[in-house]
């Protein structure tokens, strides 16, 4: 049983790595369709609706907008419909009449079937707005009157959980670091100093205080996996380099720059502007927690196999977690920058 145990425990290691297959050149998109509601003055609604792309055999990776659409209530007319501005981008104004959007339900038929969540914003005519994440496998939704600080909270912790699982090249920046430095209080340290400084450049790009485009950023992101993946092969080969002698420093450095590609993801979806503070907040924390549960997961993994030994298993199978590393890094990094120079 023991040899069992030595393989099952590296074959969740690798799988951890080959699970991360390459994914189009921008890896931290949601796959949320999006709908915002605004109310004006005169009481009629203009509603906004962007679908995300299906995954498909384009040349970026992804196939046409999800066929996805919402269904308003009954008691709402469409007043004018300007149409598609975009692919995936529809616009309506709708008028309800005295009744409203309040306690009405709108419908998303198909939903559960394209493993679409949708984020719904309103905005209010007297300038109050909420922002609701649709529950998993939900098809209809009924507009509250408000929305709760404690519920923006719970949105944005949700997103930024979401989105440290989708952001696989985030997660494998974190292996890499994991990896050459090991389970130890340098770890934390280094994890530490990674979070301190992407949640520094995650609040000043949202909150519009430094502005950065997000194509050559997404480049460098790649850029910075394939140092790491490089810097491994030099750590298994007992020449330490600049990560496993000062990691915090180089997880200070990088992590000011995946800090933007989080705030990227997080500017498409936008902050409530009467909760921007608390939305901010949760977002990162639930950034965090993700980030944290991927850790202990591969320290797990790996503390598993140290105490198993190694003696059962190929020599070559140790370097599986670099080179796959650093290949899906070359891809990544060759891909998004013949899309940001085409």
């Amino acid at each position: 049983m023991n040899w069992i145990g030595r393989w099952l425990c590296l074959i969740l290691l690798v799988g951890i790595t080959l699970g991360f297959s390459p994914t189009p050149a921008i890896a931290h998109g949601f796959q949320t369709a999006y709908l915002e509601l605004r109310e004006q003055p005169s009481g009629q609604i203009d509603a906004l609706w962007k679908t995300p792309p299906a995954f498909g055999s384009g040349d970026d990776g992804y196939g046409p907008p999800i066929a996805i659409r919402p269904v308003f209530p009954k008691h709402c007319s469409v007043a004018i419909t300007p149409g598609a501005i975009a692919t995936s981008v529809s616009r309506w104004t709708l008028d309800c009449g005295e009744k409203g959007l309040a306690q009405s339900t709108i419908t998303f038929p198909g939903l559960i079937n394209n493993f679409v969540e949708v984020l719904l914003r309103v905005e209010w005519a007297d300038g109050h707005s909420q922002t609701t994440m649709l529950p998993t496998g939900q098809e209809t939704f009924v507009i509250p009157e408000k929305t709760t600080v404690f519920a923006v909270g719970q949105t944005y912790l949700k997103l930024g959980v979401e989105h440290i699982f989708s952001g696989i090249d985030h997660l494998l920046f974190v292996l890499g670091l994991v990896l050459i430095v090991g389970p130890s209080w340098r770890l934390v340290k280094t994890i530490t100093a990674f979070t301190l400084a992407h949640s520094v450049t995650l609040g000043a790009a949202t909150l519009g205080f430094v502005n950065v485009p997000q194509a050559p950023v997404e480049a460098v992101i790649a850029l910075s996996i394939l140092f790491l993946a490089s810097e491994l092969a030099h750590s298994r080969m007992g020449k330490p380099g600049l990560t496993e002698k000062y990691p915090w420093l180089v997880a200070l450095t990088f992590g000011l720059l995946h800090g933007f590609g989080f705030a990227g993801a997080l500017t498409e979806v936008g902050l409530p502007p009467q909760d921007i503070p608390p939305a901010l907040l949760f977002f990162n924390v639930g950034v965090e927690l993700g980030q944290l549960a991927f850790v202990l997961a591969v320290v797990a993994v790996m503390e598993s196999l140290k105490r198993l030994g190694s003696e059962n298993y190929p020599r070559w199978l140790g370097w599986m977690p670099t080179y796959s590393i650093g290949t899906m890094a070359s891809f990544w990094c060759i891909q998004r920058v013949v899309a940001f120079w085409g």
